[in-house]
């Protein structure tokens, strides 16, 4: 039996070349180039034709052109399609319920990006403190420090409210303690009490207990069925006047018109994303409003986040050829 054959949308090159060659040693790989929708489910249909069939798909980073990953995508290559193995930490983008019922592993990485987006998490909070945007405005404008009266906002002795305390949430815990700030967290069950004592990092049982006593709140939950609008009008209304809000999670999480109107409203002093609804479409008021310092999903675009996230990737795939199972699978059928 030959080695299992693997399409790569787009080049594997970031995992290093002394991996690529392990990796070819257990298995086949083919590249093909994605472009847009249209053009990679067309690009998908004919490497099935030319080289197939295939045992399983790496997605690879800068997959939002040609997302969703579903029947459309990659029907073609079913019934020998066994794993695709994803770049990503997210998979909202993903029909989970087509996979299953093709019985196809679908992994994420777990470790590769979560500090990297902790720390683009950090830096929002922190630009979103000082008001970066608004005075960025204004001296691009030929201005100067924009008539600012009052002084701006440090971290130090805030509470910062951690919304999902994976490893990216506890990345951003330990950075938050360097800056003195009081970490709290909701999550769906409490971390030990080892790993609280670890991030100074104190549990509330609800989630309106965090929205109601935290300074700055970070969403850094999975966009799933449960968190999908998690925080809208209501939990705006329970929020501290004046909060920071920052968002790496997903877009989806908030419910945008609640959030344009707290900003508006001053509940939200202001916000950083990373991340938004609809992207790479996205809203004209955060593009434009100071009020919202913004980065275009980019926080895991690292050298090294890259290159680990490649590697993790592609250990999922040979994982499941060579031990029949898969290291983070984010399905099960």
């Amino acid at each position: 039996m030959g080695k299992p054959k693997v399409l790569s949308l787009g080049s594997p090159s970031w995992a290093g070349e002394a991996f690529l060659q392990n990796f070819n040693n257990t298995c086949d790989i083919h590249v093909v180039q994605p472009s847009d929708r249209n053009g990679t489910v067309q690009a998908i249909a004919d490497a099935r034709k030319s080289n197939g069939p295939f045992d399983a798909v790496l997605i690879l980073m800068g997959n939002g052109a040609y997302e969703r990953f579903d029947q459309e995508l990659l029907g073609p290559l079913v019934p020998e399609l066994k794993v695709v193995g994803s770049v990503n930490a997210g998979y909202s983008e993903f029909d989970l319920d087509w996979f299953n019922a093709n019985k196809i592993f679908v992994t994420n990485t777990i470790d590769a990006v979560a500090e990297p987006t902790a720390d683009i998490a950090i830096f929002l909070m922190l630009a979103a403190l000082r008001d970066t945007s608004r005075l960025e405005m204004e001296i691009r404008n030929g201005g100067w420090r924009g008539g600012t009266k009052a002084p701006l906002l440090d971290p130090n002795g805030k509470t910062l409210g951690i919304i999902g305390m994976g490893k990216i949430g506890r990345h951003v815990a330990r950075k938050a303690n360097a800056f003195g700030m009081d970490v709290q967290y909701y999550n769906r069950k409490p971390l030990s009490t080892e790993m609280e004592e670890n991030l100074s990092a104190k549990y509330c049982s609800t989630i309106e207990e965090l929205l109601k006593s935290s300074d700055v709140i970070s969403l850094n939950c999975p966009l799933t069925s449960e968190t999908r609008g998690l925080i809208g009008a209501d939990e705006f209304a329970m929020m501290k006047d004046g909060v920071i809000l920052v968002n790496t999670a997903r877009g989806a999480v908030i419910d945008e018109n609640a959030f344009i109107q707290a900003l508006e409203s001053g509940k939200v002093a202001r916000a950083g994303l990373d991340v938004f609804d609809g992207e790479p479409k996205v809203n004209d008021y955060f593009r434009k409003s100071t009020r919202c310092v913004v980065q275009p999903h980019m926080g895991s675009w690292t050298d090294v986040a890259w290159r680990n996230a490649y590697q993790e990737a592609m250990n999922n795939v040979t994982s499941v050829f060579t031990l029949g199972k898969a290291i983070s699978p984010v399905n099960s059928f």
